[in-house]
């Protein structure tokens, strides 16, 4: 299949707000479920292993105009919950069967008491995670948590998930976290090959396929993108941080590309990459999530990091890994977590004397052309004026 086949597919499904794909696996066995869930973390893992499929929901983006969704909030807060709730009073979540709200921030948090009010009958859960990261006490805390999702899934399923269904759903995900991982390193290498527009598109098509369809989307990508003939530019190669929640427009993210700049490292939908080593398959698969979590997980402003000397470290590794020359701080508006961390990651950046620049942005945001100027500007500056 050719790159431009794939994108085109990845592309319709992120057109798509009435979710057909998912719609049609599970109208295709009866009995099928379909749990929605924000994309920061959660663990696919166990509602997989439910023979549920997990449905990733990052808002209406900027082709969705909120009428309703706007009643439930007030302004000053970021657009995804606004956007999330219109999806849901329109009618364009009716065949999903439950929704989790990751941790996140007190608007997610609020987000889950409100789509329980809204949809009653739904399964909801606020799937929340430790803040302490010794064993004894975050681990067991977790796994109690991780154990409860498993019995209220297998409740709604119908049947006992069992340890060995687990162990089959880590197997899956750490290869489509591999395969992601394969990507990624592959446009940090050669970014001209694999344009970051086109690689969100297929990563966020994770968000809607079964994942062993999406594995095999993402390697036919890779092989097909190696193939292709593109010509290298003289790019600057950045980092772009902040946007693990809300999601950019894909013209915002093609902005950043056309003036001038390679995105070698993101944040975006940080559930497919948030694991940063396979899960091992044996032993006690509850107990191994646990761990993974707790010991090899990214580094994140959606996650506590109890050691602030650590903080901007994450940052700094990545843009040494990647080669990059700059990072661009993109965060939504109103976004506490990204908007609080973003002073302390550029300290550490600027104790390193890596060059920086931030900007704002709502997922249905008007301002491309201000933001394509600002990017464009400083590519130029790291062109001309970096050692």
């Amino acid at each position: 299949m050719s790159v431009t086949a794939i994108v085109e597919r990845c592309q319709a499904l992120f057109d798509d707000l009435s979710f057909a794909e998912a719609r049609a696996w599970k109208d295709a066995e009866p009995g099928r479920k379909v749990i929605g869930y924000m994309p920061v973390y959660v663990p696919r893992e166990i509602i997989h292993a439910a023979g549920m499929l997990p449905l990733g929901i990052l808002g209406g983006g900027d082709q969705l105009e909120v009428i309703h969704g706007d009643a439930y909030y007030q302004s000053y807060i970021c657009r995804i919950p606004r956007s999330t709730v219109e999806l849901g009073l329109t009618g364009r979540l009716d065949f999903v069967d439950g929704m989790l709200f990751p941790s996140i921030c007190d608007v997610i948090r609020n987000l889950s008491g409100m789509w329980q009010l809204m949809f009653e009958g739904k399964y909801v859960r606020y799937f929340d995670v430790p803040q302490n990261y010794e064993d004894a006490v975050g681990g067991d805390y977790y796994e109690a948590e991780l154990k409860l999702l498993r019995d209220e899934l297998g409740e709604l399923a119908g049947r006992k998930i069992s340890d060995g269904d687990i162990r089959a759903s880590i197997a899956l995900y750490n290869d489509n976290r591999q395969a992601i991982a394969e990507l990624y390193a592959m446009r940090a290498e050669r970014p001209w090959l694999a344009p970051t527009a086109e690689v969100y598109l297929v990563v966020r098509a994770g968000m809607v396929l079964p994942v062993e369809e999406h594995t095999r989307l993402v390697r036919d990508y890779i092989a097909a993108a190696e193939q292709a003939d593109r010509p290298m530019r003289d790019n600057c190669r950045i980092v772009l941080n902040g946007a693990f929640c809300e999601q950019p427009p894909l013209g915002l993210i093609r902005s950043i590309e056309i003036a001038g700049c390679y995105v070698v490292d993101d944040d975006f939908m940080l559930v497919t990459r948030w694991l940063l080593q396979d899960v091992p398959t044996d032993g006690d698969p509850i107990a191994n999530l646990s761990s993974a979590f707790l010991h090899h997980s990214a580094a994140t402003s959606a996650k506590y990091e109890p050691n602030r000397e650590d903080k901007g470290k994450a940052l700094l590794d990545s843009v040494r890994r990647n080669k990059a020359e700059g990072v661009i701080f993109a965060a939504p508006s109103f976004c506490d977590p990204a908007l609080l961390e973003r002073p302390m990651l550029q300290d550490a950046l600027a104790a390193e004397d890596v060059p920086f620049t931030a900007f704002k942005y709502a997922e249905n945001t008007g301002q491309l052309q201000a933001i394509r100027e600002q990017a464009g500007t400083f590519a130029d500056s790291l062109k001309l004026w970096s050692a």
